[in-house]
């Protein structure tokens, strides 16, 4: 009997804990958001230091060079596409205006086929406006990276730098510190793996929308193009939240086989890269179910808004890798596949 009550107590406290947990997580959004930001680059980051160090720079000049790095891309960014947000979000409401507009013309031709759609339900909980919305909302809380640059960047300092010199720490605080660090260490290659791989895809991604888009004409190609980078870390539905906007402003602004062409460029794009080139070099191991993929997706948005989307992934696979790295745990890992 008492090891019954003592097991419902510890389910019940860690229920009430995770509740605590992430109510005061959702409250403080806004400091959470660039502490995550900055473990994530920070993850991103440590294979470049390690490399460095093995090669024998100065931890000084090899954390000066990466934040360096650092800068030009965040500049080019805002060189490239922080102006070009702006500029979309003050025309929302223009395209807001010709996208009802064409939606209503649209329901005045099927209605003359025979087909009333005006009445109908399917009209009112689905409103192409809202897909616009959610893109001007996703962009607004990216911009928040440009304005947290300076705390962001010297958090990512700050981890590097311990980063640095943690494993003559581990050398000094025990005597065996492989056997020690073993299970921390496959924890930390399959992380870095994992990020370093679906970078360099997202980047492929990003790039190829925004050339895509440029080519037909669509306006605000580079905004596509980074919203394409940053979804393609959701997996399955990413690429295709990423879409919708761009092929809605295509279809304003150039009309239906402009907007087609940008609907093949996108399948295309998550056919080669999501289908063919991440499975093949990344493995299946890596990869999360749809489910647990929009389950991460709607949690971490609510607790942490647009930022929580982007990175709903990342943190969902460090979780599972880090239980693939336990037997004991190996079993959750593998069901979240």
């Amino acid at each position: 009997m008492d090891v019954k009550v003592s097991k419902i107590s510890v389910i019940l406290i860690a229920t009430a804990s995770f509740i605590v947990v992430v109510a005061g997580m959702r409250a403080a959004a806004s400091l959470v958001n660039p502490f995550l930001l900055s473990i994530f680059f920070a993850i991103l980051f440590s294979p470049p230091l390690f490399w460095l160090q093995r090669k024998g720079v100065p931890d000084g000049l090899a954390i000066s060079l990466i934040v360096l790095v650092f800068l030009v891309v965040m500049f080019l960014l805002v060189v490239f596409v922080g102006g070009s947000v702006n500029s979309f979000v003050q025309q929302l409401p223009t395209y807001q205006e010709r996208l009802s507009t064409l939606t209503a013309s649209s329901l005045d031709w099927l209605a003359g086929l025979g087909l009333d759609l005006s009445s109908s339900s399917l009209t009112d909980l689905f409103s192409p406006g809202k897909a616009m919305k959610m893109a001007a909302s996703l962009l607004t809380g990216l911009t928040g990276l440009f304005a947290n640059l300076f705390f962001i960047l010297l958090i990512v300092i700050f981890i590097l730098l311990e980063a640095s010199g943690f494993p003559q720490k581990l050398q000094e605080a025990f005597h065996d510190p492989e056997r020690t660090m073993g299970p921390f260490r496959t924890f930390m290659e399959g992380v870095n793996r994992y990020f370093a791989l679906k970078t360099v895809f997202s980047l492929v991604t990003g790039i190829t929308v925004w050339l895509w888009l440029a080519v037909l004409g669509v306006d605000f190609a580079p905004t596509w193009g980074m919203i394409a980078f940053f979804l393609n870390f959701v997996p399955n539905i990413g690429s295709i939240i990423a879409a919708i906007p761009a092929v809605l402003l295509a279809l304003i602004q150039l009309g239906v086989p402009s907007a087609l062409l940008a609907c093949l460029g996108y399948a295309l794009v998550n056919i080669v890269v999501g289908n063919i080139l991440e499975p093949k070099f990344m493995g299946r191991g890596l990869g999360l179910s749809t489910l647990v993929v929009f389950i991460s997706l709607v949690f971490w948005g609510w607790v942490l808004g647009p930022i929580g989307m982007v990175l709903s992934i990342p943190l969902t696979m460090i979780v599972k890798i880090a239980l693939a790295t336990d037997e004991d745990t190996l079993w959750i890992a593998i069901l979240l596949e």
